[in-house]
């Protein structure tokens, strides 16, 4: 792993995280309305100290179907607090008794639809966290969330994605390399994703080492807030730089895969010499099958809120679009160690 490089300084305090499970609350939205009918049961769900695969084991055992019959939108905190949706594929079945299934988390409601959840179609999430052991200045502390709030942060995939250690990279380096099958098709794909992401964060951090991660430089690929609409830019012009500078577009950069980078220019030469600096994901993540696509580099963070309830203490609220990572957003405001 790369050091990644802040957008705003270093951050200027210290603190503790999930000291008690309440401290990290997530909360995700979906962007549809449910019909009420059909073959899936839609289970809204808040868990604590349970990861969300496991929930969805004990969900099929409840409903007496399959482990793959349950779906979920994305893995949400273990240690946590969160509510979340799945989806149990019931056709021509009444929905079970979906009280009581396990301490660890409880059905707060069920409503029937005609589809399933997939992966990723949600359109936010909702935190609310809980810094303690503060050590700092406040004024500091709510000078930078201000800067946060108002300039972004940069869109980094959080160590998470890389698993315990980084353990998920080194075994996609593994894999990639030809030194170790991976036959398990979930395992592969935690592995795959790793690698990818190693490949963003790297071209982003030198983007921000360069100073040009929230701007357009040439032959950008831009992408339209609060979509996954992408275009070429070329060389831009001044009112593009304008939408850039207003947060309407945003640059980007690649998740490898096989096909034609749609940068060129100074945007594709620095991309390729990043992939260089790593040939076995940049060689191995076509061969396996993943195509080019794109990520924005840079994070807006929505609704943002501060309270500092005490000495010590501050609750940050704030909502970031799906995909992205509540850590990106807390490395630039503050040091922070787990309990």
């Amino acid at each position: 792993m790369i050091a990644l490089p802040f957008a705003h300084d270093s951050p200027p305090l210290r603190g503790r995280l999930r000291v008690a499970p309440e401290d990290f609350q997530v909360r995700e939205a979906i962007h549809f309305p449910l019909d009420g009918a059909g073959e899936h049961a839609w289970l809204w769900v808040r868990k604590c100290g349970a990861n969300t695969d496991w929930v969805g084991k004990r969900l099929a055992e409840r409903a007496g179907v399959a482990p793959g019959a349950v779906s979920y939108a994305g893995l949400k905190d273990r240690h946590a607090v969160t509510e979340q949706w799945f989806s149990v594929h019931l056709p021509g079945k009444a929905d079970p008794d979906w009280t009581a299934i396990h301490p660890d988390f409880t059905v707060l409601e069920a409503v029937r639809h005609s589809r399933k959840l997939r992966r990723g179609a949600l359109s936010s999430n909702h935190f609310r966290i809980t810094i303690r052991d503060l050590a700092g200045d406040p004024a500091v502390l709510a000078a930078r969330w201000q800067t946060i709030a108002t300039a972004g942060v940069p869109n980094y995939f959080g160590e998470q994605r890389f698993g315990r250690d980084a353990g998920n990279l080194l075994q996609a380096e593994a894999m990639l390399g030809g030194t170790e099958k991976v036959r398990d098709r979930h395992q592969r794909g935690l592995y795959l994703s790793a690698a990818r992401s190693a490949l963003f964060n790297a071209v982003l951090a030198r983007r921000i080492g360069e100073g040009t991660w929230n701007q357009l430089i040439p032959g950008e690929v831009l992408m339209l807030a609060g979509s996954h609409s992408i275009f070429p830019a070329g060389e831009g012009d001044a009112a593009l730089r304008q939408r850039v500078a207003d947060f309407d577009l945003h640059p980007t950069g690649p998740l490898w895969g096989a096909g034609e980078l749609l940068s060129s220019g100074a945007a594709r030469a620095l991309e390729e010499a990043v992939a260089d600096e790593w040939p076995i994901f940049r060689d191995g993540l076509p061969a396996a099958g993943l195509q080019q696509e794109r990520r924005a580099l840079r994070l807006l963070v929505a609704e943002a809120r501060l309270e500092l309830p005490e000495p010590g203490v501050a609750i940050l609220e704030f909502q970031l679009p799906a995909g992205a990572y509540a850590t990106t957003v807390l490395r630039e405001l503050a040091q922070t160690t787990d309990g």
